[in-house]
């Protein structure tokens, strides 16, 4: 099935940032909500922030102030500026979508992941 593309991922110090980058397949006709999900190892998949019709944000309560979602329109692409890192936030990464493309019916989509890993 169609996935998303996602890069920025990769080895910080804690306190240092990192810039995701989710780009969207196909072309949107209806645009619901793109986030970022979180999965550290043995824990469950968590919401990290997302961007909803409207241009509602939501964020987790771990990384609000630290975090910021923004989202290119024109290109299909979500941003994820992650500053002042902590070792916790070491995770894989997911980028989801739920849209509806061209041709298609109304579905969630995802990236296959990209990996944060925070150093102390």
């Amino acid at each position: 099935q169609v996935q998303l593309v996602e890069s920025g991922g990769g080895l910080v110090q804690a306190g240092g940032s990192l810039r995701l980058s989710c780009v969207g397949p196909g072309t949107i006709i209806s645009f619901n909500a793109m986030g970022w999900y979180r999965q550290a190892p043995g824990k469950e998949r968590e919401l990290v922030a997302r961007i909803s019709s409207g241009d509602r944000i939501n964020y987790a309560d771990s990384v609000k102030g630290r975090f910021t979602i923004s989202r290119d329109n024109a290109k299909n692409t979500v941003f994820l500026q992650m500053n002042s890192l902590k070792p916790e936030d070491t995770a894989v990464y997911y980028c989801n979508a739920q849209i509806t493309l061209l041709g298609t019916r109304p579905r969630d989509y995802w990236g296959q992941g990209t990996q944060v890993t925070v150093s102390s």
